[in-house]
């Protein structure tokens, strides 16, 4: 079978998408031997900033020349974006081949997309003998797949309300789950400064040597860029000074520094800020296109609405033309909420998706809470084409909400260079 085979066939393997657990998983991981001898593992939870957190870990053990593989999830436009070994894609044949190995071992367990494809990934890690692997956790973290394999060092980049159907009604309750990915007698680094007082108490009674931001470690802008105090294995502070300030939040790429200093990677200065200079994420901050600026943004809570709008209100003053589209069970009240101060004018868009909000509601939301909106468009990369042409070269335009919204635009974004460039 070819990879689309391959995906189509495994989103109807279980009898639910989501079942979330360990034990399916784990016998067939303990079949293809992909428990023993695993090599220095960094595994990322949060709310938000895993994916950054996850990249510039990369990034800086790249800098030192090791040799890594990193799982995350999900893709914005090929599935071959969530497996990469040494900063790079695994091609559709690696990705079969995997594929085929979990089948030939699966027997009557009957796995989920993520199961299957999680064991995939680190079938193909285990054949490179890696220095190390670097997992996202794809729901909570106490249950997740990735969980089975024990972190030397566990990260948990922030606590806030999303996936409650799942994990929980309050932070607290989520940020049980997050921490389940930590073990007892080795480093758990949270980046969440307001941490529940019941969840940073859960962690010292799981045994987790704790790392917490504003306790342990922390960060501050300046002029010249960024500095970060951090804490070593031994208990002692280090200070970092003159950082490349990254295409990143700070808060995560302070959590990442404070992740890499307990692990056994030594790197020399400038190759901390190499790996600065060099780390982006699709999809988050992402800019595609100048004169208009197009930026892309796959927040989709109120907590990364929040940290965009920061950001976004930083920024030498413009026009912010905001495309959205959005999942229905998100909570997209409170989302949009967040960013009505920073955009002048709204866009709603359609999605192809089956959990998708519908454009009319949105725009509807919008009018009742007195943005300027236009009527709904079929796609989002229909209403960027059109701005690119219509709007002044110094505007922005902000393409925000579901992964859905911003594959869109990403695989249409050749067409939306205009005359003005």
């Amino acid at each position: 079978m070819q990879l689309e085979d391959w995906l189509n066939r495994l989103e109807k393997l279980h009898f639910k998408s989501i079942d979330m657990g360990l034990e399916r998983i784990r016998v067939v991981a303990e079949r293809l031997q992909l428990l023993s001898d695993t090599p220095f593992i960094f595994t990322v939870a949060g709310t938000n900033g895993k994916g950054s957190s996850v990249a510039l870990i990369n990034e800086f053990l790249r800098a030192g020349n090791h040799t890594t593989g990193v799982y995350t999830s999900p893709h914005l436009v090929r599935f071959n974006e969530r497996v990469m070994i040494n900063g790079c894609q695994c091609d559709d044949e690696q990705l079969v081949r995997a594929f085929a190995a979990v089948e030939a071992q699966r027997g009557d367990v009957s796995l989920t997309y993520f199961e299957f494809t999680t064991l995939a990934a680190i079938w193909l890690f285990k054949q490179e003998n890696l220095d190390a692997w670097i997992l996202e956790v794809g729901l909570g973290g106490r249950l997740d797949a990735v969980n089975v394999w024990a972190p030397s060092i566990a990260v948990v980049t922030s606590i806030d309300l999303d996936h409650q159907e799942w994990l929980g009604s309050d932070r607290t309750q989520i940020g049980y789950e997050k921490i389940g990915i930590g073990r007892a007698g080795r480093p758990l680094v949270i980046g969440e400064a307001d941490l529940p007082r019941d969840v940073a108490e859960r962690a010292g009674q799981m045994g987790c040597q704790l790392y917490q931001q504003g306790d342990h470690f922390d960060w501050q802008a300046t002029e010249s860029g960024w500095s970060a105090t951090v804490t070593g294995n031994d208990g002692r502070q280090c200070r970092y000074e003159q950082l490349t300030t990254p295409a990143i939040y700070l808060q995560n790429a302070a959590t990442a520094l404070q992740a890499l200093v307990l692990a056994p990677f030594p790197l020399l200065p400038s190759q901390y800020n190499q790996a600065l200079s060099r780390v982006s994420v699709t999809g988050r901050r992402q800019v595609i296109h100048d004169h208009p600026r197009v930026m892309l943004d796959v927040g989709h809570n109120p907590h990364a609405a929040k940290a965009l709008a920061h950001y976004l209100k930083a920024l030498p003053k413009r026009r912010v033309h905001c495309v959205i589209g959005m999942l229905a069970d998100k909570d997209i009240l409170n989302t949009v909420l967040e960013l009505l101060p920073v955009v002048d004018h709204w866009y709603p868009a359609e999605l192809q998706a089956e959990r998708a909000a519908q454009a009319g509601e949105l725009r509807q939301w919008l009018l009742d809470a007195g943005a300027r909106c236009d009527a709904p468009q079929p796609s989002p990369s229909t209403i960027c084409r059109k701005l690119v042409k219509t709007v002044d070269k110094n505007d922005l335009i902000l393409v925000f909400g579901s992964f859905y919204t911003v594959a869109d635009v990403i695989q249409y974004s050749g067409l939306m260079h205009s005359d003005k460039d």
